[in-house]
């Protein structure tokens, strides 16, 4: 029987890559009720944000540039979607 801690430990195994990889497939799977309610100081944060992006006063990132980035740091390159 799989259980949580033996599932864990397998993740540990994994490069970094593969982990984050590994997140982002298990986030995906979660329902959108189910995610867990955002702290004041998050939701400050988020407003404060918003407030600077609806002013154009912030200096914004694609998703694409954001991704790349992350993935740059941890060794891995974005496939390039023009081959």
């Amino acid at each position: 029987m799989t259980t949580f801690k033996s599932v864990l430990a397998d993740a540990y195994g994994l490069s970094v890559a593969d982990r984050i990889q590994l997140i982002s497939e298990i986030w995906d799977t979660l329902p959108e009720d189910s995610l867990p309610p955002l702290s004041d100081e998050w939701l400050a944060e988020i407003q404060r944000r918003s407030a600077e992006y609806d002013a154009n006063s912030a200096q914004v990132l694609s998703w694409e540039q954001v991704k790349a980035e992350a993935l740059r740091r941890v060794g891995m390159v974005m496939p390039d979607a023009s081959s």
